[in-house]
């Protein structure tokens, strides 16, 4: 049967994983596809770079864009990265041209999956992307395909190693933030640039994707709130332990009845709880499904051969002529169920605040809490101070956000409280 032709655009980690593996298990994905699978063309930007393989005998093209039309190219895999320029340019030019995409890109789908989705309905072309999310772990296929007969009512996960392996390292060592990132730089665990993985972004894209998936509608970036792990304390962390939780950075959509919540922040989850035990590099994504119940994969979530395989098993797909629409049905098919904004989200809270060490600071934050409507579980506080600040903690009830909000903006205004309070919401499942 005549072979699968490739053609590669991004020859950085991923690219060089997917040579890699089509090289090193080409009788493997041969057999699995029905026939070889093969990189015919490439193109980056430095064809003088030594990158640790040989591309000899494969087209070189300066400009992405003329994969589209080479001849020996039968399906376009985009791992160059970013929303817009060429790698958009690469994946519209393909899919309007009715060639195959196999992409790596989680921004470019969360912020156009919606376009690119009915772009490849319209020429009914296939639209890959196994690696967008999670690297190696095959939660799309699980989403799209392998639970697609049930009703999902949460997915949720850890989305960012970068993040995961950050607050790994603060609870183990008891260090704070800036010192364990500049750390994760140098190892090459976070960018030189941190701020998509940090700031909570590069998750939020993964969850946008997911949620998509998950529940049938058009992906929706802009609708899920977002925050990142800068303000996360070694202070925080071991309070969080003291009480029998750990800090973790978690992407949560849920289905309700008003509508669909996606958000990603830091959570105390229990300790006892299979999420707090996913610790450094690798992500780990949950959905609960009616008849399914709770499911969860695990796994390395980036690097080049968890990415690789990512890839090539939609090769694989593509190989055996096997097809699923983008989000799991047809565009007329999808819902147009609302957001729902963070502002209604209900939960229990943790409050950690630095007070002043004198009498009736206590009785002014649980009276700020209590004209709010949110009440106590319970309060414990550490030291005494010769007129300095001492931390007190605080774990709330379920409350609304907006009422937690209210709370805040009053206990941080009070004389008492010397610094901006700390507030990370607690998910017990």
């Amino acid at each position: 049967m005549t072979p699968l032709r490739v053609g590669l655009a991004g020859l950085g980690t991923v690219g060089g994983g997917v040579i890699a593996m089509l090289r090193g298990n080409a009788e493997i994905v041969a057999a699995r596809a029905g026939r070889e699978v093969v990189v015919t063309a490439v193109s980056a930007r430095d064809r003088t770079r030594d990158r640790g393989f040989s591309v000899a005998g494969l087209t070189w093209h300066e400009d992405s864009a003329a994969l589209v039309v080479d001849p020996s190219v039968d399906v376009v895999v985009e791992v160059m990265g970013g929303s817009e320029g060429p790698a958009r340019a690469l994946v519209e030019g393909a899919l309007a041209a009715g060639k195959p995409v196999v992409t790596a890109n989680k921004a470019l789908l969360a912020i156009h999956g919606a376009a690119l989705a009915a772009l490849a309905e319209r020429t009914g072309t296939s639209l890959a992307f196994e690696a967008a999310v999670a690297g190696g772990i095959p939660v799309i296929k699980a989403l799209r395909e392998g639970l697609a007969g049930n009703r999902i009512s949460r997915v949720l996960g850890i989305l960012n190693g970068t993040c995961n392996y950050i607050l790994t390292v603060m609870r183990e060592q008891g260090s704070d933030f800036a010192e364990v990132l500049a750390d994760a730089q140098r190892l090459g665990y976070a960018e030189a640039d941190p701020a998509f993985d940090v700031d909570g972004i590069d998750a939020a894209h993964k969850l946008a994707i997911l949620a998509a998936l998950a529940f049938g509608r058009p992906v929706a970036f802009d609708a899920v709130h977002v925050e990142g792990i800068r303000s996360i304390t070694a202070l925080d962390i071991a309070f969080a332990r003291e009480i029998g939780y750990r800090i973790k950075l978690l992407g949560i959509a849920r289905h309700g009845e008003d509508g669909i919540a996606a958000r990603v922040h830091p959570c105390l989850v229990p300790e006892a709880s299979p999420l707090a035990r996913v610790d450094g590099v690798f992500n780990a994504v949950v959905a609960e499904g009616d008849f399914v119940g709770r499911v969860m994969l695990e796994g390395r979530g980036a690097g080049a051969g968890p990415t690789a395989s990512a890839v090539v098993a939609d090769l694989i797909d593509i190989a055996r002529d096997r097809f699923t629409p983008v989000w799991g049905a047809g565009q007329a098919l999808l819902s147009q169920v609302p957001s729902v904004p963070m502002e209604r989200h209900a939960g229990a809270y943790y409050l950690r605040l630095m007070v002043e060490d004198r009498p009736g600071v206590i009785a002014d934050v649980t009276a700020a809490l209590r004209d709010a409507g949110v009440s106590l579980s319970s309060m414990l506080q550490r030291g005494r101070s010769a007129g300095g600040a001492v931390p007190v903690v605080l774990v709330t009830h379920d409350t609304t956000e907006s009422a937690m909000r209210a709370a805040l903006a009053r206990i941080a205004a009070l004389d008492s409280v010397t610094e901006p309070p700390a507030m990370i919401r607690i998910e017990h499942g």
